[in-house]
């Protein structure tokens, strides 16, 4: 079966996303340094406390990004969310990484309720515990990186679906027994700490760029706002996606993707 054009595209630009820098990469462009250089040298003692805050802020979030209550509030733009990204990454980096234990909750809250607003609109039903925990797994995507040697470092978009497609699976049987509010729980906190895994990494290299000197309270901002948006992208390729796997079969999308993968790298590399 032939996709549809209209539909062809909106696979080819979930794929451009899904492939473009890592947000490294982003932050080094922004800040003018080499980040990955100052992630290296961050303490383990650091790199720990980075993974214990991401662990709480992702609970944390998922409790209060993803209740529905009686009250239907109209859904703000990505626009508003970028702007309180904006502030909390202001504070952030005018008190320093002292503030990574309040901040990020805030700041993860805002995304996942911004990403659960970009399900809605791709057709997601957030009733659906599946819907509201494919919100969580945006926070596992990212582009691949590449290592010194031209290795890719990271999974691919279907491989990490993969990775955490039990821990989805299991959680999700336990939200549609005991209730959609049910977020706590072994095997919640064990797809917490999947998504953790790998959500850390991301939030180490905001914590590294927010140690550079020169960044400061507006860089700040500015780099969380660019966290904001690197989320944001991702929620809008893999919704697309699960749009267009509901309309056309997994196997049909997994299969056009496939095939476009080598033809976006080779089309960023030229960009580059």
């Amino acid at each position: 079966m032939k996709l549809p054009l209209e539909d062809q595209r909106v696979l080819w630009k979930a794929v451009m996303i899904l492939e473009r820098e890592s947000f490294v990469a982003r932050l080094s462009e922004l800040t003018g340094e080499p980040v990955t250089r100052i992630l290296n040298r961050l303490p383990r003692l650091v790199n720990s406390q980075i993974q214990r805050a991401v662990n709480a802020a992702l609970g944390k979030a998922l409790d209060v990004a993803l209740y529905e209550g009686t009250v239907k509030l109209p859904e703000p733009g990505a626009i508003v969310f970028k702007a309180l990204s904006g502030v909390t990454g202001g504070l952030s980096g005018f008190f320093g990484l002292a503030t990574l234990p309040f901040e990020l909750p805030v700041t993860t809250t805002l995304m996942l309720r911004s990403i659960a607003g970009i399900a809605r609109r791709h057709g997601e039903n957030l009733n659906d515990p599946a819907s509201r925990l494919a919100c969580l797994e945006v926070f596992a995507l990212g582009p691949q990186r590449k290592g010194k040697l031209g290795r890719v470092t990271e999974t691919t978009y279907f491989a990490t679906r993969t990775f955490l497609a039990k821990a989805v699976s299991e959680a999700a049987q336990v939200m549609a027994e005991q209730g959609l509010a049910r977020t706590s729980g072994p095997v919640i906190v064990d797809l917490i700490a999947a998504v953790g895994s790998r959500f850390g990494l991301v939030v180490s290299e905001k914590v590294a760029a927010g140690t550079i000197p020169v960044v400061g309270a507006i860089g700040g901002a500015a780099v969380n706002l660019a966290f904001m948006d690197h989320f944001q992208q991702l929620a809008q390729a893999h919704f697309s996606i699960r749009r267009l796997e509901r309309r056309h079969g997994a196997l049909e999308i997994r299969r056009y993707f496939d095939a476009y993968v080598p033809m976006v790298r080779e089309r960023l590399a030229q960009v580059r």
